[in-house]
């Protein structure tokens, strides 16, 4: 996979930004979760659900990568909707 596979046309500039930033992590591994994630549900993300996605995009790769593989427990502070519709959506994954 070479990254999105989802057009921004049509997305209003904040989801634009965050389809890039999900795609452009750092780590590769996280760019295939959370890129994946973005290209099927940036579109219909409520306005509530984009403000904990960027939350979570400030979180760094090594902290993060662990809690998505279920070797960290994730945190009560940032667990939300939107991290547990990532997590659902890593565990249909095929890569």
């Amino acid at each position: 996979m070479t990254g999105t596979q989802r057009s921004s046309e049509g997305l209003d500039a904040r989801r634009r930004k965050l389809l890039f930033r999900s795609w452009h992590r750092g780590m590769r591994e996280m760019d295939l979760v959370l890129g994946s994630f973005a290209d099927a549900e940036i579109g219909a993300l409520t306005g509530d659900e984009i403000d904990q996605y960027e939350k979570l995009l400030e979180i760094p790769d090594t902290e993060f990568l662990p809690m998505i593989t279920g070797e960290r427990p994730v945190p009560p502070d940032i667990d939300c909707a939107v991290l547990q519709k990532i997590l659902a959506s890593r565990r249909t994954m095929t890569f």
